[in-house]
C-alpha cells in the first residue's frame, strides 16, 4: 500500500484500535455537543466543493475552525450522520471543542472539478485566472468567516499523508485567518523521496497498488469508488516476476491506460516539469502560520516528506516558528490511541500520549490563546535508547560527519583504506531479484523498515560489511550519506544501501521484544535504507549511462535518523542492486524502463571498490 492507501486504513485503524467504550463516549459527546451541516462552498472559478462542519452547539464562546482537506472523502455523508470515531487530529481537542471542518478537494468524492495530481503551486494565487490548492483553501476560508457564526476569525490546518501536502500547500499566500498549519507526513516531492519514486527508483509495489483503487469508478454517487481491475495475488514477489517489464501494466487485464495517474508515473521517468511543478518545497517561502510538522522514523511512504518540508521552511522562511517532531512511528501511527512497540522494538511507553499533549497545545495557543507552546525546535525520538531528545535545530549541528570505510573481508573501518587495490563483487540478475522482505506477502509488509535481515545473509548478491563489537555506545543522529565507488558491466544498475543494527550474542536488547518470541540474539535490525537508480548520479533531470568497467562514484543522501548503536552491538551495511518488488526491476541497461521488453533485461556484475584512490564509505553523524 502507499501513502494515501494506508492513510485510508489508519482511519479505520485508529478507532478500531481504541477501547469500544471510549469510541462510545467520544461518538455521545459529539453528538450531545456538536452540530452538523453540510455546504458546497463555491471557489472563484464557480467550482463548488463538499464540505461538512461539525460547530459547537454552545453559541455563547466564539471558536476557531480545525480545517482537514483530503481526497480520501469526508464520510460519513449526510447530516444526520456524525463520525463515530472523533473529530480532527486528536480526541482531546474535540473536547477543546472547535468548529471542525472537512473537504473533500476539487474533483475528489462529492466535490465539483477536475482532480490533479499533487496540484501545481500557481504564482499570483489571489488572481482570478487560475486555482490551486491554496486558493481553494483561501476561498473556502472566506466563505466560512461570513457564513459560520460564533467563530473567532481564526483558522488551524493538518492532515496526515495526502492530506499533509493539502496542509503543506494552504502555507503559500495563506489566508490571514490561517494562524496554525500541521503537515503531517505529508507528500512532498513524489520524484526524489516520496511515494512514486525514491532518487529516480519507481516504487512499485505501492503504486500499483494504490493508483488501481484511487483511480476507481465513482459509485454511491461518490462516496466510494471501485477499484479499476482485480488485484488479488497472494505473492506479490511471484505475482510482479509474472507481470514482467513495467509495460505490461497497461495491458487489457490491468490499467489499460485507463488511469491518468499511473500513465503519468510511467510516462515521467526523470525529474522533468511534471515532477518539478509538483514539488511543494520550492513555493514554501516567506510562510508566516506557525508550523508544526510531524514525522515517523519507521514511515514507509513519507519519512523524505517530513524532513524536507521542515527543512524547506527553515531555509525559505527563517523567521517562522517553523518546528519538527519524528517519532517512532509507521505513517499515519500518531493517530493511535497507543503506541508502545512495533515490530521488534518496545518502545516502553505509550509515545503517542506525550505526541498528543504536544499537538494539543498547539492548536490550542495559536488558535485560542490558551497556554503556552515553548516546544523545543526539533523533537525526536531516539530509537537504541527509547529516549526523546530535543535539539536547537535539527539536523543538530554539533553532530559531527564521520566515514565508516568499508574493507575487504567484510570489515567496516574508521580509517582509510590503504591498500592499492581491492574490491567485491556481486552478479545482479533482474530475473532473480533481492526480495525486500522475508515470506510471501500479497500486499506490502509494514514492517520491512525494522526487519531481520539475516533471511538475506546466504545470497550471493548482497553484500555484507559490519564492525567489530562497538567498545562504546553509538550516537548517530542527522543525515546519512552513502559514498560509493562502482563498477558495472551494464550501463545502468540500482544501489540500495542498508543501515543495521546487529544485536549481540547473550545480551537482552532494551528495545527488543515486543511480543516476545524467539531469540533476539544476532538479530539484524534494519535501522534505515533507501535506493538510488544509478544513471542520475550526476542529474535527476539528464540521466547519464555508466562506461562499462569504469570505476565510477555514486553518492547519495539518506533521510535523518536519531539511533543509538550500543555498546557490544555491531554496526553493519548491506549492499544490493534489486529491492522488489518494492521497487521496479532496473534492466541494468541505459534505456527507457517503462518501455522496455524482457530482452532489455540483463545480468551485471557488479563491484564495490575499497582502495585508496576509490575509498566507498557511508558517512554517519555522529553526536558526542
Amino acid at each position: 500500500m502507499t501513502t494515501k492507501q494506508l492513510f485510508i486504513a489508519w482511519l479505520f485503524i485508529w478507532p478500531l484500535s481504541t477501547p469500544a467504550q471510549t469510541r462510545s463516549e467520544d461518538s455521545a459527546f459529539i453528538v450531545t455537543h456538536y452540530s452538523k451541516m453540510e455546504r458546497m462552498i463555491p471557489m472563484r472559478d464557480g467550482v463548488r466543493l463538499f464540505t461538512a462542519i461539525y460547530a459547537p452547539k454552545n453559541s455563547d464562546v466564539k471558536y476557531p475552525f480545525l480545517m482537514e482537506r483530503t481526497p480520501y472523502s469526508c464520510a460519513p455523508y449526510g447530516e444526520k450522520n456524525f463520525s463515530w470515531w472523533s473529530l480532527g487530529p486528536n480526541r482531546f481537542l474535540v473536547r477543546e471543542q472547535y468548529i471542525f471542518v472537512y473537504q473533500d478537494v476539487r474533483g475528489r468524492h462529492k466535490s465539483e472539478g477536475h482532480f490533479e495530481e499533487m496540484t501545481p503551486a500557481r504564482d499570483g494565487k489571489k488572481q482570478n485566472a487560475g486555482t490551486d490548492e491554496s486558493t481553494d483553501t483561501y476561498d473556502t476560508i472566506e466563505w466560512l468567516l461570513k457564513n459560520i457564526g460564533n467563530n473567532n476569525g481564526r483558522v488551524g490546518i493538518y492532515g496526515i499523508s495526502y492530506p499533509g501536502f493539502y496542509a503543506s500547500a494552504s502555507l503559500p499566500l495563506a489566508h490571514p485567518a490561517i494562524r496554525a498549519v500541521s503537515p503531517q507526513a505529508p507528500v512532498t516531492d513524489e520524484f526524489i523521496g516520496d511515494d512514486a519514486y525514491h532518487n529516480g527508483a519507481f516504487f512499485l509495489l505501492d503504486n500499483f497498488d494504490f493508483t488501481n483503487n484511487f483511480e476507481g469508478t465513482k459509485i454511491d454517487s461518490g462516496a466510494r469508488y471501485k477499484e479499476l481491475f482485480p488485484n488479488q495475488h497472494p505473492d506479490a514477489y511471484q505475482f510482479f516476476l509474472n507481470l514482467g517489464p513495467i509495460k505490461n501494466s497497461n495491458g487489457p487485464s490491468f490499467f489499460n491506460k485507463r488511469s491518468k495517474i499511473w500513465s503519468e508515473y510511467l510516462e515521467h521517468d526523470t525529474y522533468d516539469a511534471y515532477w518539478k511543478a509538483r514539488n511543494i518545497r520550492t513555493h514554501l517561502r516567506n510562510i508566516l502560520p506557525a508550523v508544526l510538522v510531524v514525522g515517523g522514523w519507521f514511515d514507509a511512504e513519507d519519512m523524505f516528506g517530513a524532513l524536507r518540508t521542515y527543512e524547506a521552511i527553515e531555509q525559505q522562511s527563517p523567521n517562522n516558528q517553523n518546528r519538527i517532531i519524528m517519532g517512532p512511528w509507521t505513517h499515519g501511527a500518531w493517530s493511535a490511541r497507543q503506541w508502545d512497540h512495533f515490530g521488534s522494538h518496545n518502545f516502553k511507553e505509550n509515545v503517542n500520549k506525550y505526541y498528543k499533549e504536544v499537538e494539543t497545545n498547539f492548536f490550542n495557543f495559536y488558535l485560542k490563546d490558551q497556554g503556552s507552546f515553548t516546544q523545543a525546535e526539533a523533537t525526536v525520538f531516539e530509537t537504541g535508547s527509547n529516549q526523546w531528545k530535543t535539539y536547537a535545530a535539527w539536523p543538530p549541528k554539533e553532530a559531527s560527519p564521520t566515514n565508516f570505510y568499508l574493507e575487504e573481508k567484510g570489515r567496516i573501518s574508521t580509517s582509510a583504506p590503504y591498500a592499492q587495490q581491492g574490491f567485491d563483487e556481486y552478479m545482479s540478475d533482474p530475473a532473480n531479484p533481492v526480495p525486500y522482505t522475508k515470506g510471501k506477502w500479497e500486499g506490502r509488509n509494514n514492517q520491512y523498515l525494522v526487519e531481520d535481515q539475516r533471511f538475506l545473509g546466504e545470497r550471493p548478491d548482497v553484500m555484507i560489511y559490519q564492525t567489530g563489537p562497538l567498545d562504546h555506545d553509538l550516537r548517530v543522529t542527522g543525515r546519512l550519506k552513502a559514498n560509493l565507488y562502482i563498477s558495472t558491466t551494464g550501463t545502468d544498475a540500482d544501489f540500495i544501501v542498508k543501515l543495521i543494527d546487529v544485536l549481540p550474542a547473550n545480551a537482552v536488547d532494551s528495545s527488543a521484544g515486543a511480543s516476545g518470541s524467539g531469540s533476539m540474539e544476532g538479530f539484524q535490525r534494519m535501522v534505515r535504507a533507501e535506493v538510488f537508480r544509478g544513471k542520475f548520479r550526476n542529474s535527476f533531470e539528464k540521466p547519464e549511462p555508466f562506461v562499462p568497467g569504469q570505476v565510477t562514484r555514486v553518492a547519495f543522501d539518506i533521510n535523518e535518523i536519531a539511533h543509538v548503536f550500543r555498546k557490544g552491538h555491531r554496526l553493519m551495511v548491506q549492499i544490493q542492486s534489486t529491492w522488489f518488488p518494492l521497487v521496479d526491476r532496473n534492466p541494468q541497461q541505459f534505456v527507457d524502463i517503462p518501455s522496455s521488453n524482457e530482452k532489455d533485461f540483463q545480468k551485471a556484475t557488479i563491484r564495490i571498490y575499497h582502495e585508496k584512490s576509490h575509498p566507498s564509505s557511508i558517512v554517519l553523524p555522529i553526536l558526542p
